[in-house]
């Protein structure tokens, strides 16, 4: 079975589907030959991202869709698509958006560095990366929210929001998936944090971040809202959750 996953949530976005899929297909042709999959997950799209994702597989021949039927958020849709890989025999797997704001020509360095490192962060907060489009308040509010996450749990990564990433199939072994509740860009947070909680070598790598040309941004105020509660609960739950794993591990004779 392959090696790569890549974990594609999906919600209304049958406007830049297709180009995503056939762009990252056409990259990890090279990048990863014959060993890769792209995994489309779908909150019940209501306009028919699921079945266009799902004739695009039938044409390309890499692409898988998983189908949801409730809008439960990002965190659950990541999380399924975890469980879905895994089960299939993932070693790595990556996280991308479908509205083409990651660009699948950075998909070579991420895979690249993820040969030396457990988690691999697509950074648009160190020297070379960047975002394009973005007004002031934006840009504020992305960077402030980083900044805010490295601070209260003490991580020295400088984007901790962001989605475009590469995990190891040991890293979402040990981390507890199963308890994680975080929705939104939280979920980013807590993945990272609990991964080098649980002792495992994060590194960055620079992406530049373009707004989407279609379709509608998810953020939202709740969104927002979430990340100022939930981040300062992270350093008891997320600690929790790896003391638990860890603890468990070494009772085992």
């Amino acid at each position: 079975m392959p090696a790569l996953w890549v974990i594609v949530p999906t919600y209304d976005e049958a406007a830049s589907i297709e180009r995503l899929l056939r762009s990252v297909a056409a990259v990890l042709a090279e990048a990863a030959p014959g060993d890769h999959r792209i995994l489309v997950v779908d909150d019940g799209s209501p306009d028919g991202t699921a079945d266009l994702a799902e004739r695009l597989g039938a044409e390309l021949g890499v692409v898988e869709v998983l189908r949801r039927t409730d809008k439960n958020g990002l965190g659950q849709a990541y999380l399924a698509g975890f469980a879905h890989a895994l089960a299939a025999g993932a070693e790595r797997v990556c996280e991308m958006d479908a509205d083409l704001s990651h660009d699948p020509r950075h998909l070579p360095a991420l895979l690249a560095a993820s040969e030396h490192a457990d988690v691999v962060l697509g950074s648009r907060y160190v020297p070379g990366g960047g975002v394009t489009e973005w007004g002031l308040l934006r840009r504020l509010l992305s960077r402030g929210g980083c900044i805010y996450a490295r601070l209260i749990l003490g991580l020295p990564q400088h984007d901790l929001t962001g989605g475009f990433k590469v995990l190891h199939r040991r890293v979402l072994e040990a981390i507890q998936l199963d308890s994680v509740r975080s929705q939104g860009y939280v979920f980013q947070i807590e993945i990272t944090y609990r991964a080098v909680l649980a002792g495992f070598r994060v590194v960055e790598v620079p992406i530049v971040f373009r707004e989407r040309e279609v379709g509608t941004s998810k953020m939202s105020a709740r969104i927002a809202i979430e990340a100022m509660w939930r981040v300062p609960g992270l350093r008891r739950t997320a600690r929790a959750a790896v003391t638990s794993r860890a603890g468990r591990r070494s009772a085992t004779p």
